[in-house]
């Protein structure tokens, strides 16, 4: 499997990669831009909305746009307006922070974390937006919330905490969205970068963004192997997902934030967007069910 450019740009943080089958189209954003971007992989074309803050991750809507996690919360998103319409802030006591990281279960329920623009240590959490628009705090003490991913039965939840350096598997309870039982699935040696984002193919495995570790890893949570490595040419890789017409297609994001003018000269295409022809099916996008 080999990562092929897709989008040149120089986003700062692109992430947060996101298939769209109806309109075939991948979302992504570059959160520290606060920008929203929608890529056309036909047409190469790549639509930007310049959210108005930063804007950490976004999930597709069943009754059309956008459900975002932006500085100030939650927000819907209306792609045709360019519309911002606060949801809820359940960190507005804490004007340090920002969403990071977020998905939606099979249940439509958006799963969205935090961490401090610091990043100290502890001063995030995992919140759940169900779709009576009520918000949940799932985990707390997080410092960087990132990937997360369900198994096809709805009974495994995994979940990043960046600088933790493991992905934690939680039984999960999909009639009601609770979580219990954490227990570390997988350790990433220090020698690999930073687990940042993460989805998960229709055999079970995961795949996840090393952040300064310049690829992106398939991991069996069953056994902690590798089963397979994508490099790219840059070392900031941010986040992945499965998309195109057969849902086999990878799309990765990457990052050139706290880069050198050498280090960026090294590597030119830091915050692009690629992609990797695979073997492997990903799952369709679950959408927010409020």
């Amino acid at each position: 499997m080999k990562a092929e450019l897709c989008f040149s740009t120089h986003a700062q943080l692109g992430e947060g990669p996101l298939w769209d089958e109806e309109s075939n189209c991948l979302y992504w954003v570059d959160i520290l831009s606060g920008e929203l971007h929608r890529f056309d992989p036909v047409s190469q074309e790549n639509r930007t909305w310049a959210v108005g803050q930063m804007v950490g991750t976004a999930v597709l809507r069943q009754s059309g746009g956008l459900v975002l996690g932006v500085k100030d919360g939650f927000a819907f998103f209306d792609v045709d307006s360019g519309t911002l319409t606060p949801i809820a802030n359940p960190e507005a006591h804490l004007p340090g922070n920002r969403f990071n990281d977020g998905y939606c279960d099979g249940n439509g329920r958006f799963w969205a974390g935090t961490m401090a623009l610091t990043m100290e240590d502890g001063a995030g959490a995992l919140y759940r937006l169900d779709a009576d628009l009520s918000v949940h705090t799932m985990l707390s003490g997080v410092t960087i919330s990132n990937g997360m991913a369900w198994s096809q039965d709805q009974r495994t939840l995994y979940y990043i905490d960046t600088p933790t350096r493991t992905v934690t598997a939680f039984d999960f309870t999909a009639e009601t969205g609770e979580i219990g039982n954490g227990r570390v699935a997988l350790t990433i040696p220090a020698t690999m970068g930073y687990p940042d984002g993460m989805t998960i193919d229709r055999d079970g495995k995961l795949w996840i963004a090393h952040y300064d570790g310049g690829c992106v890893r398939r991991w069996d949570p069953e056994t902690g192997n590798v089963l397979a490595t994508i490099p790219l040419p840059v070392s900031k890789v941010t986040a992945c997902t499965f998309g195109g017409p057969n849902l086999d297609r990878l799309y990765i994001t990457t990052a050139s934030q706290e880069m050198s003018d050498e280090q960026k000269a090294a590597e030119p295409l830091a915050g692009s967007l690629f992609v990797a022809q695979t073997p492997y099916q990903g799952f369709a996008t679950a959408r927010f069910a409020g």
